[in-house]
């Protein structure tokens, strides 16, 4: 089977799994536009050359998912090969960036379209374009992982793998747990008001890096989250990377939230100098 070539734009924060320990969902679009989910990756646990950034291109052989149904869902074959191979950058405005995931990939503009598509389980993962944000927020959240799931992942990582080097378990820490969900409010395309929560891992890094900042003020730490993701990011054409989560990808009356965000800049027509 020939290997994947795949541009990272998602990478959510990470989370906890009874079954796989700490890992991230990672996200991206092959060339033709279409998209690939790619779980369990445990990202921390990877060598420092291994650990890719978004809009790296890696190439990678996948295998379908077979307990997750969704039609993008694979699980990399061998962790060794997400390795970042080339990166996509920002020149001339952005126009790589804009003609793949504006131009090449499906942009989605209405929720309900969206919210179709994944009952009839077409689609979990998409580019959507809000027609207006009205505000971002943030909720409290339990500040500890729970316990039992904690406990669990440490018995996983206490054995060792015969097959693997296993020198990254003397110094492994979990992740902190986000004390806070920091949701958008926006008007989609139909004129219909949402409120999705963003999973992104750059949000969470955000939060942390502001607090420390901040020497641990709170209030002040999520305002300048808030100027970031409102304030500055409503100046671009800010669209959203959306995906379902696979507990509620059938059953939940919008199964969406907002797995990445995309503030890319404002598309410059041509001028009279040109």
């Amino acid at each position: 089977m020939a290997k994947e070539r795949i541009l990272i734009t998602v990478k959510t924060y990470p989370t906890l799994s009874r079954k796989y320990g700490e890992t991230v969902c990672t996200a991206g679009i092959r060339e033709d536009g279409s998209w690939v989910r790619m779980y369990p990756v445990p990202f921390r646990r990877l060598d420092e050359a291994q650990q890719y950034a978004k809009y790296d291109w890696v190439e990678c052989d996948l295998s379908r998912k077979t307990s997750d149904p969704r039609p993008e869902s694979y699980r990399p074959t061998d962790e060794r090969q997400l390795v970042p191979i080339d990166h996509l950058g920002t020149e001339h405005q952005w126009q790589l960036r804009r003609q793949l995931l504006l131009k090449t990939a499906k942009v989605y503009d209405r929720l309900d379209v969206l919210i179709a598509e994944a009952k009839a389980n077409q689609t979990s993962l998409a580019i959507f374009k809000p027609a207006m944000v009205l505000d971002f927020t943030w909720e409290e959240e339990e500040r500890q992982w729970s316990e039992g799931r904690v406990r669990q992942m440490r018995d996983a990582y206490s054995q060792l793998d015969l097959f693997e080097d296993n020198e990254w378990r003397k110094t492994f820490r979990v992740i902190p747990k986000l004390p806070y969900s920091f949701p958008y409010r926006f008007v989609d395309a139909a004129d219909r008001q949402s409120e999705l929560q963003v999973l992104d891992w750059e949000a969470g890094a955000l939060y942390w890096n502001c607090l420390h900042s901040e020497n641990g003020n709170e209030p002040k730490a999520l305002a300048k989250v808030r100027q970031k993701y409102f304030d500055e990011f409503l100046t671009k054409d800010l669209h959203f990377y959306l995906g379902t989560t696979q507990q509620f990808h059938f059953v939940a009356p919008n199964p969406w939230v907002i797995i990445g965000v995309l503030p890319i800049p404002h598309e410059i027509q041509g001028t009279l100098f040109q």
